[in-house]
């Protein structure tokens, strides 16, 4: 903001506009492994990722610097998919939850590794070196994916079809526009209304023309499936609780504790790290005993996490603040992975990849959504008020206890679909 003039709103579209290209490449993501091999795919994100590290940490305006953001929003529409598709297609049974437990574990615990990495090195040095750093290891991943990853099906070009990729952009770019709107302006600003129309307009489009064309970018059929679609409702709740979490806690100990950004940080690093390191243990529970153990329990330590939070939630001290985050945290490692692998795993193989699309693409408008409650929470709660502490630590409580609710329902959903007998049609890898 200082180096380039520009305001809080203005800044803000660095985030906005990485999740709205994020979002409206997920879908493609079936029609992508379709249609060219893997390591190509691979090759393809690789590169635009990397290309746009180097121009922002270039960039001699804020326009390119949104520029490179935007590049390197199209190669993780390329590459999040992408990876759990590798771990369902190559990695063997018995080690699938594993491995999947591992590949989640980046979109779970990066919120909470984010702020330390970022504010140890914009204390010690520029905040170009963020990416500069980035550097380095794409350069490794680059030279392990190509090593490594090995064409499992014959591909079969297959055409966009543009109504559908218009139906695409309207859906995920108004529903993410929205929620991030919804936070800043209000839920009853005339944008976010305009925002939600226009992606409701977009799924109706889609819907519409998915029935009529032999082979849909994104095949809605999987939500035939009882177990999926209640599935992956309890992996939105998840995955809204642990983005939102991540934004209430660093502005809880900035504006009510007094703290820094670094101490912020470094106060959730301890449960961050914690839950990076169960997160592939709790995959191995699953490979041992089943998906429903590791997920009930992850879940009901998430929820344990969270009413402490909510019943403490305007007298939260560091230390508080870090047993409560190690506790979610605990159970976020444990179960999150899994409630994607059996959401996966719950879709005949055929359909897996466009289940795949459908989960990652609404884990990235989950990620905005959950953000945008309790930002929206929060800043009710401090509008006139006179003491912005004080109104901080209130929304703050109330903000953590919706999410407890929303814990909650993804717990009676997981507890339905781990108990839900599997249909005949499934693979016989999926047992519960």
């Amino acid at each position: 903001m200082k180096v380039f003039g520009v305001t809080t709103a203005t800044v803000q579209w660095m985030t906005t506009l990485y999740l709205l290209i994020v979002a409206i490449m997920m879908p493609f993501s079936a029609l992508l492994k379709r249609s060219y091999p893997a390591k190509k795919l691979f090759l393809v994100a690789n590169l635009l990722f990397l290309g746009g590290i180097v121009l922002d940490y270039f960039a001699p305006s804020f326009a390119l610097l949104l520029l490179g953001r935007a590049i390197q929003g199209l190669g993780t529409g390329i590459a999040l998919p992408l990876m759990f598709n590798i771990i369902l297609e190559q990695v063997p049974a018995s080690k699938v939850g594993m491995m999947m437990g591992i590949g989640t574990l980046i979109t779970a615990i990066a919120p909470a590794i984010g702020p330390v990495f970022g504010g140890v090195v914009v204390t010690k040095m520029s905040w170009r070196a963020i990416f500069l750093f980035l550097v380095p290891v794409l350069l490794i991943s680059l030279g392990l994916g190509l090593t490594c990853l090995e064409q499992k099906h014959p591909v079969h070009r297959q055409k966009v079809d543009l109504p559908s990729l218009v139906a695409i952009i309207a859906l995920f770019g108004g529903a993410i526009y929205g929620a991030n709107a919804m936070g800043a302006a209000g839920i009853g600003s005339r944008q976010v209304w305009l925002s939600f129309a226009l992606a409701l307009l977009g799924l109706i489009g889609l819907i519409w023309r998915s029935q009529r064309i032999a082979a849909p970018i994104l095949d809605l059929k999987v939500f035939r499936h009882r177990r999926f679609s209640i599935n992956l409702v309890g992996f939105v709740l998840f995955q809204m609780t642990a983005l939102g979490l991540s934004f209430i806690v660093p502005n809880y100990i900035q504006l009510v504790d007094q703290q820094s950004a670094l101490t912020a940080g470094l106060t959730v690093l301890p449960g961050a790290a914690i839950g990076a390191l169960l997160a592939p243990f709790g995959g191995r529970i699953y490979d041992r005993v089943g998906a429903a153990k590791p997920i009930i329990l992850g879940s009901c330590l998430s929820l344990v996490g969270l009413i402490l939070f909510a019943l403490w939630g305007q007298n939260l001290s560091l230390g508080a603040i870090n047993l409560f985050y190690v506790i979610y945290m605990l159970g976020t490692g444990i179960g999150f992975g899994n409630v994607m692998t059996v959401g996966l795993k719950s879709l005949p193989e055929a359909e897996q990849t466009d289940g795949n699309a459908i989960m990652t693409t609404m884990q990235q408008f989950a990620a905005a959504l959950g953000t945008a409650i309790v930002s929206a929470i929060i800043s009710q709660a401090q509008q006139g008020a006179g003491d912005l502490r004080q109104a901080t630590a209130r929304g703050s409580q109330q903000g953590l206890a919706v999410q407890a609710v929303f814990v909650l329902i993804e717990l009676i959903c997981m507890i339905i679909v781990t108990r839900t007998p599997k249909s005949p049609t499934q693979s016989s890898s999926d047992e519960y």
